[in-house]
């Protein structure tokens, strides 16, 4: 997508203003905001434009609307209040796509405030209603256990053991030292209750007498809100000093004091009291959580517009903090990019904006030359973002560049079903992946807080496509869940097998379980069989070979015709770019290099394919001996597959060696060639070759601008050459290029590799399941059965789609990042992310808070 840097200038009005513009694209808003002037900031949907940073000099909090930007940060912390507290209510959220305009932060300020300030006011009566219904609760709880404590007297300590040994020290004494008797009471938690009762005797040396008794209820801790068990205590103490103790030892623990009656008549009137008020305090309590059930009611059916306001307004604030303002402020500056194909939306949005804004004069844009490298932009809908997204993983294209999505659509899910192939596997992907298509617009599905799901609902156009490749080389295959399908009739015969064989006929097929088909006797083999590997290969002991042969021989034709796209590829980045001679000095040499070599020997496999049949097969040479001799210039002591092999070998490996140099040294020297006569004669090069005599520098300005957006960039040729610099990154490119072609074509062997690891995977599972199921033959196997499809449904979901198709994925990924990409995609490109109001995600988090 060309992309065109731009300045456009908006005049501001005296007067503070909100503006919505028409729609344009899918979504376009016009907003005009501001503190003391009314902004016209365009924004068109998902075309918006990447403005440019003209005040990399000032700090981000001497930034002029610094203010509103706080601002909306402590609208965000209030709507995140205003949502936990919706949540904790168990008020559902609203639901449906609102899309309002952007309006100025107070207004919507003044309403948060108000309802956080009602809110909280709220909230805290709500809490201390609680707390104190908590406890006149426990106070009512306290009051009926300890009725009985004074009468049965079940103490836990000795009462005054040193009473015992001094005979003259009695109660009465204790009276006539002036010591008073007290008593303490109140509530503990249950698993405290031992270390406080040891903790008394420790301290009060025995002068307390300590009664308690467990809850039969859980109650509510009314400083925590935590349910728990809980214990009334009564505890009896002699003089004020110990009373001090014995309540610094309660508050230690934590323990819940409540006054103790002294006599029945009072105790009497208090559990009254308690009762009056713990009704009246219900009633009150229910009427407060109706009123706060319905102002949040009423302010969830505003929330999501709230946020999305604003987002808006944060958004719009943090983009004018990147332009710039004229000495007299009236005018405010912006450089943008923009998609050429846009800048009719844009134009129109400003006078839209400066129409309704009332400004007298209008906002206007200008297209601006610039020697910066532009953003890229790549339009994608729904079934595409997903490959986009694969590529853009290894890296965003420079501008401009070849883009290897179009082509990943088809080539990663081909690959992927080369190492997955299974019919009955790619069915059930299919499947999965369809429902999640069908179902793609159902909002559970859309904002499923689940990490692990979201991965495979952003990816199901991916996983359709891979479903779909692995049936077609399933069926290539002709493999289901480790079964063949005889869909048209074996071509092979078995009879005359055993025709040539002593035994009998019946004999040998009920004592053996698999056959070695050999194409060799007569009236075995009957032709090919119409589609994919005939399936008594199943069936054959010597079918582990005919696969491996097959699956490996395809896998290295499959690598060499995928990497040879990508260098044809990378010859369209240099047509593009204006760089012909790379294709003399760069791609030609990659081409013959590859091609003479690895070409060749995809030439010898399929050459043996045709040149040799089943009869003459035992005396078809080995490929591999062939290819290794080929670089030792041997192979006289072997037979040839065809006359002049030698001769042709040894002239494609020349060839093939003297593209190194070409490729080492031919784009240094020719750009070193060009930067000196570029000096002697003082010229600017166009495409290459043609030399234009330069006038003035504001010629050479606008072709260097022309260029800019044609797609080359020139800048190499007339700044600072380095030689040495070049011919580095050259002799980088051409090491790793040439030993790349070995290395990448024996990394495609990973296709024949995961491809019988699967096949293999599957009919273990087939074997060590579903058979000892199928083996069972009288009434209970039929209900043995059941549980065995239930595991082996399983297994094949968590193990063969799972696991495997984890794996067949990643490796796909590899071989298009490392094996394919290289050739042509250099990913160093910088995203475009426009300022787009629809770019905003607006849902929300687990803590209230949106993103």
């Amino acid at each position: 997508m060309k992309i065109q840097h731009l300045r456009f200038t908006c005049l501001l009005s005296d007067d503070i203003a909100t503006f919505a513009g028409p729609p344009l694209s899918q979504t376009c808003e016009v907003s005009a905001v501001g503190t003391a002037h009314s902004l016209c900031l365009p924004q068109a949907g998902g075309t918006g434009g990447v403005t440019s940073e003209l005040n990399p000099t000032v700090n981000s909090f001497q930034r002029k609307f610094v203010t509103e930007i706080k601002r909306c940060e402590e609208m965000e912390r209030i709507l995140g209040y205003l949502l936990r507290e919706i949540k904790k209510s168990d008020i559902p959220l609203p639901e449906g796509e609102v899309n309002p305009v952007a309006p100025l932060p107070k207004h919507v300020m003044e309403q948060l405030q108000r309802l956080e300030s009602e809110l909280s006011e709220v909230t805290r009566n709500k809490e201390k209603l609680q707390k104190n219904l908590l406890e006149l609760t426990e106070y009512t709880h306290m009051l009926q256990i300890t009725r009985n404590f004074r009468e049965t007297r079940q103490t836990h300590y000795e009462e005054f053991p040193f009473l015992e040994k001094d005979s003259m020290m009695d109660y009465t004494s204790m009276q006539r030292l002036g010591a008073k008797l007290g008593f303490i009471s109140g509530l503990i938690q249950q698993v405290k209750i031992e270390a406080f009762e040891r903790m008394l005797w420790r301290v009060c040396k025995g002068y307390t007498i300590l009664s308690y008794a467990e809850i039969n209820e859980c109650l509510q801790n009314p400083d925590t809100g935590e349910v728990t068990r809980s214990v009334v205590f009564l505890i009896s103490y002699w003089g004020d000093q110990i009373g001090q103790k014995v309540k610094k030892i309660c508050d230690c623990y934590h323990c819940h004091l409540y006054p103790y009656p002294s006599s029945n008549e009072e105790r009497t009137d208090v559990v009254n009291g308690l009762r009056s008020r713990i009704q009246d305090l219900h009633t009150v309590l229910h009427r407060t959580e109706d009123y706060l059930r319905q102002v949040l009611n009423k302010a969830s059916e505003s929330v999501y517009t709230w946020v999305i306001q604003v987002k808006k307004m944060k958004a719009i604030y943090h983009i004018l903090n990147l332009c710039s303002f004229d000495v007299t402020n009236k005018c405010l500056i912006a450089e943008v990019w923009c998609p050429v194909n846009d800048l009719s939306v844009l134009r129109k949005a400003l006078e839209d904006c400066s129409r309704k804004s009332g400004a007298t004069v209008p906002s206007f844009v200008n297209r601006i030359p610039s020697s910066d490298i532009p953003p890229t932009l790549i339009r994608t809908n729904k079934f595409t973002s997903g490959f986009q997204n694969i590529v853009d993983a290894y890296g965003v294209g420079s501008y401009r560049e070849v883009n290897p999505a179009p082509y990943t659509i088809i080539t990663f899910p081909f690959l992927f079903a080369v190492m997955f192939g299974d019919l009955g596997h790619g069915l059930i992907m299919s499947l999965f992946a369809l429902w999640m298509v069908i179902y793609e617009n159902d909002r559970k599905l859309k904002r499923s807080r689940n990490e692990f799901w979201n991965t495979f609902y952003d990816g199901r156009y991916i996983i359709l496509m891979m479903g779909l490749f692995s049936i077609y080389t399933g069926l290539i295959y002709n493999d289901c869940f480790s079964k063949s399908l005889n869909i048209f009739g074996s071509s092979w015969s078995v009879r005359a097998i055993w025709h040539s064989s002593t035994l009998s006929f019946i004999l040998m097929v009920n004592t053996n379980a698999f056959l070695t088909l050999d194409p060799n006797v007569t009236g075995v083999f009957n032709g090919p069989y119409p589609f994919g590997i005939d399936p008594i290969w199943n069936m054959a002991s010597n079918r582990l070979t005919f696969l491996n042969s097959y699956k490996m021989k395809m896998s290295v034709i499959l690598g060499i015709i995928h990497m040879t796209f990508g260098v044809v590829l990378g010859g369209i980045n240099h047509i593009h770019f204006r760089k012909k001679f790379n294709l003399f000095l760069m791609l030609i040499p990659e081409l013959l290099f590859l091609l003479f070599l690895f070409g060749y020997l995809v030439f010898m496999v399929v050459f043996k394919w045709l040149a040799f049949s089943a009869a003459n097969s035992q005396a078809a040479p080995s490929i591999l001996i062939h290819f290794i001799n080929m670089f030792l210039m041997q192979g006289d002591t072997i037979p040839h597959l065809y006359s002049g092999q030698k001769t042709l070998q040894v002239f494609l490996l020349v060839i093939a060696l003297l593209a190194v140099p070409v490729l080492l040294l031919g784009k240094p020297v020719y750009l070193y060639w060009l930067h000196k006569g570029q000096n002697r004669f003082g010229v600017y090069r166009v495409s290459g070759y043609e030399r234009v005599r330069r006038t003035s520098e504001e010629e050479m300005s606008l072709m260097r601008a022309h260029d800019m957006e044609e797609g080359s960039n020139h800048d190499s040729l007339t700044s600072s050459f380095d030689f040495a610099d070049i011919f580095l990154h050259q002799s980088i490119h051409t090491i790793e290029y040439c030993l790349g072609c070995v290395s990448n074509t024996a990394s495609y062997l990973r296709l024949w590799a995961l491809s019988l690891a699967h096949a293999q995977l599957s009919e273990v599972l087939w074997a060590m399941v579903m058979r000892v199921g199928l083996r069972v033959g009288s009434r209970v196997g039929i209900l043995f059965l059941v549980p065995v499809f239930g595991l082996f449904a399983v297994l094949t979901v968590s193990i063969l789609l799972v696991m495997e198709g984890l794996s067949a994925f990643l490796h796909a990924l590899r071989l298009h990042w490392v094996e394919f990409q290289n050739k042509f995609y250099s990913g160093a490109g910088t995203k475009f992310s426009p300022f787009a109001f629809s770019l905003i995600h607006t849902g929300f988090e687990n803590d209230g808070l949106p993103l």
